[in-house]
């Protein structure tokens, strides 16, 4: 079915933040997955390089990400970024308010944290 109802969407939560889930192939995309990300106020994410290209767009809040050693600020504004496959990325939200963002990536996404670690995230499958 075509519309995913709040209730029905996946909660998942990784590294202090919470990931959930609206489009992905368990509920029957065949192209995109596509989450809300929600980032609570002191937290600091896990760097990790992505294996295909990601779009974020700040729906409330502020985050700080990096994108390949760069620093930038991103608010609710109307930022967004996109972040190439093979870039090193990562999430972090200084601030004391939580921050939230939609997500959107192809299907297959997988990320490779700092030591090694390989993570095929739930909610792209």
């Amino acid at each position: 079915m075509p519309v995913i109802r709040s209730a029905d969407a996946v909660v998942h939560d990784l590294h202090g933040s919470r990931f959930t889930s609206f489009a992905n192939p368990a509920g029957g995309s065949r192209e995109l997955c596509a989450w809300r990300l929600e980032v609570p106020g002191g937290t600091i994410g896990a760097p990790h390089r992505v294996t295909r290209e990601e779009v974020l767009f700040v729906l409330s809040g502020e985050l700080r990400v990096t994108l390949d050693d760069q620093p930038l600020q991103l608010a609710a504004t109307g930022d967004a970024i996109v972040v190439p496959a093979g870039s090193r990325f990562g999430v972090d939200n200084p601030s004391a308010e939580p921050a939230t963002a939609w997500v959107t990536t192809s299907i297959g996404l997988e990320a490779v944290l700092a030591d090694g670690t390989w993570i095929s995230p739930p909610w792209v499958r």
